[in-house]
């Protein structure tokens, strides 16, 4: 009884261990986590969860349209089949209202998979904005079984394989539902930027500090994780040997590549670009 009401105290070291206990909870269910918090950045408005507007879907029907994986840079339409209409498209990942409304206006017939109700309720909304036909999945990027081998054309992965521990199920599952010739788009963070100390990032000096593979959960410090990083999904840095060779290592050919940044509006900008795509086809 006595502990418990030090522990409930307000002191110093009885909110450090609660922190710890929620900690340990994220550690648990990385996944229910960062559902939660995926459903806050909708409630928020962040940018990755705003949906394309009616004019912008109506200039895809029209035969004007791209799609981002990255912050900035369009994906080349030559990473496209030259006819969309009709293919089997997944965005893996890509809840949120804005790859998936934009293919199902140019005619692919697409299924969105998300594991945030609310992103993927995003998608919804367009759709019945702007009557598209579109199907919506709630489901973990890295267990696909829903979908049968070789059921997609094309499958495009937004930058988001950094908040699952381990992308090789990923790519294996990417393989296993896409079809012979097929492709897979993929957006991803480079793993340089989860290096650097937080708290001198915030003051715009980039300064090493850990090491890859990098985990929220386990690089960094529980004071780090509340005071730079609170409410935010759990984040995982992946090495380019997971990220590149995990592509290659599922049976991909890699056959494009680009880098992109924050648009000159990072302040990581000027050093390095934070963020690359790839196109990866299944021979």
């Amino acid at each position: 009884m006595i502990l418990q009401e030090f522990l409930g105290a307000e002191t110093g070291l009885g909110r450090q261990l609660r922190r710890a206990e929620g900690y340990l909870r994220i550690g648990m269910d990385t996944l229910e986590y960062n559902r939660q918090a995926w459903d806050r950045l909708v409630d928020e408005a962040d940018r990755w969860t705003v949906p394309v507007s009616a004019r912008e879907i109506a200039q895809a029907r029209a035969g004007h349209w791209s799609i981002i994986l990255t912050p900035t840079q369009d994906v080349p339409r030559s990473w496209f089949p030259d006819d969309m209409a009709g293919l089997e498209v997944l965005c893996l990942a890509g809840g949120g209202g804005q790859q998936g409304p934009v293919l199902a206006a140019v005619g692919a017939q697409v299924t969105i998979l998300d594991y945030s109700p609310k992103q993927l309720a995003q998608d919804q909304f367009v759709a019945s904005r702007d009557g598209l036909e579109l199907r919506t999945v709630e489901g973990d990027m890295k267990d696909l079984s829903c979908f049968d081998d070789q059921s997609f054309d094309l499958i495009v992965h937004p930058c988001s394989n950094c908040f699952v521990d381990d992308i090789q199920p990923v790519w294996n599952e990417a393989f296993r539902v896409l079809k012979r010739g097929g492709s897979l788009l993929s957006g991803i963070t480079n793993p340089v930027t989860y290096l650097m100390d937080p708290y001198l990032e915030k003051e715009g000096v980039f300064q090493l500090k850990y090491s890859m593979p990098y985990s929220d959960l386990a690089s960094l410090t529980v004071v780090e994780r509340e005071t730079c990083f609170q409410g935010e999904p759990i984040h995982f840095g992946h090495s380019l040997e997971a990220q590149i060779g995990g592509q290659l290592t599922a049976g991909f050919q890699l056959a494009g590549f680009y880098e992109d940044d924050w648009g000159g509006e990072g302040p990581i900008d000027k050093y390095l670009k934070g963020f690359f795509a790839t196109r990866a086809v299944k021979g």
